[in-house]
């Protein structure tokens, strides 16, 4: 059987840690609120409603794909791109071609940026190999002028970040839910994570300042981890409803 994504792959190992897996939706979260298109989240009216239950939806299906084999993460790639295309019909407009590759080069950036947070740094085929991955993906749901290689795709990854973030109304009301849905501490605790992995420029355009009280405590989180404190302390600080499929996260290591 031919899987999707090799089983020593740096991909798994990123996508087969729950607190990885959560660094990265909180740093789409962000980037998600300030894309220009992120009104094509609300058409449905599902984000708004339930951002965390959209969150571990979209966990789903990405770790389905990169613990499936090829067959089943291709049949999982069209089943996604198949909803889009009903929600582009019932809309009468389609989602622009750039708004399909803003969200998959998010997935590239903060799987690499979260690991490196939590755990190490990434080597040049690492990094390689987690684009690969999602290039792969991206040719699946036909999306058009993806670079070939990491280092080509970097000053589009910028060009994207340039055009296609602006705040809005939007962006205002996603917050407010990550808040009204998360509480505040642990809605304090999500901008603490943003404020680690987004880039500069979505910051600018997010926060007042940049400092995140989290720099340090991720220091201690880490050692944590060494002692096996790590899932004492995700059981405080996640919301109960998820424990059960956070913890789930960890199983295919």
């Amino acid at each position: 059987m031919e899987l999707f994504v090799e089983r020593d792959s740096i991909v798994r190992k990123i996508w087969g840690k729950s607190d990885t897996v959560l660094f990265i939706f909180a740093g789409a979260s962000a980037e998600f609120a300030l894309n220009k298109a992120v009104d094509w989240l609300y058409y449905t009216g599902k984000l708004p409603k339930d951002p965390l239950g959209r969150l571990f939806s979209t966990v789903g299906y990405a770790r389905k794909i990169v613990f499936s084999s090829t067959d089943q993460a291709n049949q999982s790639i069209d089943f996604i791109r198949d909803i889009h295309t009903s929600v582009e019909k019932n809309r009468g407009m389609a989602i622009p071609d750039w708004a399909y590759r803003d969200v998959l080069f998010m997935l590239i950036h903060y799987s690499i940026a979260s690991y490196e947070l939590l755990e190490t740094k990434l080597n040049d085929l690492e990094k390689e190999e987690v684009y690969n991955v999602f290039y792969r993906l991206g040719l699946r749901m036909r999306l058009k002028e993806l670079p070939n290689k990491y280092i080509e795709w970097l000053p589009i990854r910028d060009e994207h970040l340039r055009e296609n973030l602006q705040k809005s109304k939007f962006t205002v009301d996603l917050f407010q839910q990550y808040k009204k849905h998360l509480g505040t501490i642990r809605y304090n605790l999500l901008l603490g994570v943003q404020k680690l992995i987004v880039p500069k420029i979505a910051k600018d355009k997010l926060f007042k300042n940049h400092f995140s009280t989290l720099k340090p405590i991720i220091k201690v989180y880490k050692i944590s981890k060494l002692v096996k404190m790590d899932t004492t302390i995700k059981n405080l600080l996640l919301p109960p409803n998820y424990k059960k499929q956070i913890k789930e996260i960890d199983i295919q290591l």
